[in-house]
């Protein structure tokens, strides 16, 4: 008796994925693309003023600590929170762990990137994708002026000690104003 429960339960779980991966819709596509635009709205909105306190009270390279610590903890507690896979991702990553991207995410940043370079707002870049019953959302992340103390050009000794501290293998310098360093990257089960 237990291992036919064990088989309808499994044939249920598969039967409510395959049923939402068929029946997602347009409608269904745009609920959850707003639904992924304000959990990426939520992060940024608590992730940049920690930044910003904190390059006001510590400095640049305590600012390179408090985002090495906060930005994978929001990740995680917004995740937890939505039910929404959550991480950021880059083609020049500065977290070796986190940030590197799979084909389709790395597809996505390099269309973002053909796109800014032909003149397309990078607050407006956002993709999707429906893959396996899964639901894919990207959306970009254009370099800010806060965001050239650590992923710019020309960057502070002490800065520079702090990257090296926090992220051994970073690859997230360079940028210019406008560019895209990354994106948002998330993922809702069925």
């Amino acid at each position: 008796m237990r291992i036919k429960f064990m088989i309808l339960s499994v044939a249920a779980t598969g039967l409510i994925a395959s049923q939402w991966a068929g029946a997602m819709n347009t409608k269904d596509r745009s609920i959850l693309k707003r639904e992924a635009n304000s959990i990426v709205k939520e992060f940024a909105g608590k992730l940049k003023p920690a930044l910003k306190e904190a390059l006001h009270n510590g400095g640049p390279a305590y600012a390179v600590k408090v985002c090495s610590e906060t930005a994978p903890a929001l990740a995680k507690q917004l995740s937890k929170k939505t039910g929404w896979s959550i991480r950021r991702v880059s083609l020049k990553p500065r977290n070796a762990h986190t940030a590197i991207p799979d084909t389709w995410e790395r597809d996505v940043l390099k269309k973002f990137d053909k796109a800014r370079a032909e003149g397309t707002d990078p607050s407006t870049m956002t993709a999707t994708l429906v893959e396996n019953g899964r639901f894919r959302f990207m959306k970009a992340q254009a370099v800010e002026p806060v965001c050239l103390t650590c992923h710019g050009k020309k960057i502070a000794p002490n800065v520079l000690n702090a990257l090296k501290k926090y992220y051994p293998r970073d690859n997230a310098r360079g940028y210019s104003l406008g560019q895209i360093r990354g994106a948002f990257s998330l993922i809702k089960e069925p």
